[in-house]
């Protein structure tokens, strides 16, 4: 047990060291045109600490819909506290009850594809207008759709570089790195939800069930349509030192 311990550890370990040095490489080659979006999932918390302990320019934002979980807003501002940045919000055209009175109460019941269009891909797709690069915490093990996602690609949908850093990683190494580094996250968490979206269409996660199986529960959707893995081309390795 404490060899297989110790041989996880050191595995862990580079793995950090890899995902910093693409970071690095990423901001030295993209900056000021690299945006790295999050959901305050344990992933982005992840590249949060890493990016700012070790103070790359990266232009981070969140996709706020306006119906994150409180403790999610207040995840947010732990999170700017603690690594002195600022976590831009990036907002629907509607408000919530701008949403409400044009297409009726509660859209996410009735149609979830066209409400995450309306307050998730349309933002993301001006938000990263401007942008080269957008950085992701995307891991393979968290869904069959990203199974095959590699740490650089091209996103077709967007027309940028998409930057995976943890796509090697596994739901213990992240869990490792965050008590490792006291990493403040999400405390729902700890309380069934190992993935978290918007409160309405975010339940807790059965004994047995997928870590994603609380998303849309019963819509058959498990994806908001940002991360479409058939426009996914793999790019040739371009994180290089300059001059290298």
């Amino acid at each position: 047990m404490e060899l297989l311990q110790t041989t996880r550890d050191t595995d862990r370990q580079v793995k950090v060291r890899e995902t910093t040095e693409t970071l690095r490489l990423a901001a030295e080659r993209f900056a000021p045109r690299l945006v790295m979006a999050t959901g305050f999932g344990m992933e982005g918390c992840v590249l949060t600490d890493l990016i700012g302990r070790n103070k790359l320019p990266v232009d981070i934002f969140t996709l706020d819909t306006g119906l994150f979980f409180e403790e999610t807003y207040t995840l947010w501002k732990t999170l700017e506290r603690r690594y002195n940045l600022t976590i831009r919000a990036v907002r629907p055209e509607l408000t919530v009850g701008e949403q409400a009175e044009r297409f009726g109460d509660a859209l996410w019941e009735r149609d979830p594809d066209r409400c995450c269009e309306m307050r998730k891909v349309q933002p993301l797709r001006a938000a990263l207008a401007g942008a080269d690069a957008w950085i992701t915490a995307l891991r393979r093990d968290q869904t069959p759709d990203r199974a095959n996602a590699s740490m650089l690609e091209h996103d077709q949908k967007f027309g940028l570089v998409k930057i995976n850093p943890l796509v090697e990683w596994t739901a213990q190494d992240v869990r490792d790195y965050v008590r490792e580094h006291d990493v403040p996250f999400n405390p729902l968490h700890e309380q069934g939800y190992p993935s978290i979206g918007c409160a309405p269409c975010t339940s807790p996660v059965q004994a047995g069930e997928g870590p994603r199986a609380g998303r849309w529960r019963g819509k058959g959707k498990t994806e908001c349509g940002i991360h479409n893995r058939s426009s996914q081309i793999v790019l040739l390795p371009v994180l290089q030192p300059t001059g290298s």
